[in-house]
């Protein structure tokens, strides 16, 4: 039964990615920019929540809160600041600008604390065995599912239920026409680099407790397989995004569990090749070619 154990091991660290993933294809689908600094916000979240449990004293849900908060107006500002006036610009001075911006996060987080590493808590979550059809899971696993379950749920009901996440829809389908609508656009772009870096926030908190340890380059490789994720689903869906980052987690844990642990890595840019051969607009994607 030991296929049940890495099942869920895969659906855990898929749901991380998918957290990312979700900020990715959110921002891409209101005005198709790729955002290369999003892994850099989970990498703050993951600071932040460490600072909040380890400097403050606080528990796990409370330090996700403050990571959420702290990392939503953190991408508003990255969105002001780098991004706003980029908006008619070429595609490739857009995509040029998130790589600096990724890169001066990351320095600039070492410039602040240095590049020592940290190491959650081992306490943060309950850490138990519980014994199901004969398989040992373990319950961070199932709480950081659970956490994640939760958010994604949540996002789903703002975007689908909600009167801005109305204006997301209207906004990632016409712009010029919700402009003319009265729908404010500026505000609807702010909103979405809010919601999508809250998630990353919290993915980073998940993340650290799961994995315990954190460095400032730790945005890097998640972001890239988050984004992965994100094309494997088609960008641009939430529901895709979701079940990318999921599909690409039992991947993962498939490849580390044959034996193959130093193809891990590996096995989500090989992912991303066969999809950008054979189903360039991802699974839940429309199978339509961009006019240049």
């Amino acid at each position: 039964m030991d296929w049940l154990q890495q099942l869920i091991n895969g659906i855990s660290l898929g749901s991380i990615y998918a957290l990312i993933a979700l900020g990715y294809t959110m921002v891409y689908g209101i005005i198709k920019l790729i955002n290369f600094a999003h892994g850099d916000v989970f990498m703050v979240g993951a600071f932040i929540g460490f600072y909040a449990i380890k400097g403050w004293g606080l528990g796990f849900l409370p330090a996700l809160i403050i990571s959420m908060t702290f990392c939503a107006v953190f991408g508003v500002l990255i969105e002001r600041i780098a991004y706003k006036r980029l908006r008619n610009a070429t595609r490739i001075a857009a995509l040029i600008t998130a790589i600096g911006m990724s890169l001066l996060i990351e320095y600039g987080m070492i410039y602040i604390r240095g590049a020592q590493p940290e190491a959650y808590p081992a306490d943060v979550l309950p850490n138990k065995a519980i014994n199901f059809l004969g398989v040992h899971i373990n319950s961070q696993s199932l709480f950081i599912l659970l956490t994640s379950i939760i958010l994604m749920i949540i996002l789903q009901f703002i975007v689908q239920r909600t009167k801005m996440g109305k204006a997301m829809r209207a906004v990632s389908l016409d712009m010029d026409a919700a402009r003319l609508m009265g729908i404010s656009v500026d505000k609807t772009i702010s909103f979405t680099f809010a919601i999508g870096s809250a998630l990353a926030g919290a993915a980073g908190v998940v993340f650290g407790v799961y994995y315990t340890k954190i460095e400032p380059l730790m945005g890097v490789i998640p972001g890239l397989k988050a984004f992965v994720a994100a094309v494997l689903g088609g960008i641009g869906s939430i529901p895709g995004a979701m079940v990318g980052g999921i599909f690409l987690g039992v991947i993962e844990s498939i490849v580390s569990a044959a034996g193959f642990s130093l193809w891990r890595d590996a096995a989500a840019f090989v992912i991303l090749i066969l999809i950008l051969i054979f189903r360039p607009s991802g699974i839940f994607g429309k199978n339509t070619r961009e006019k240049v």
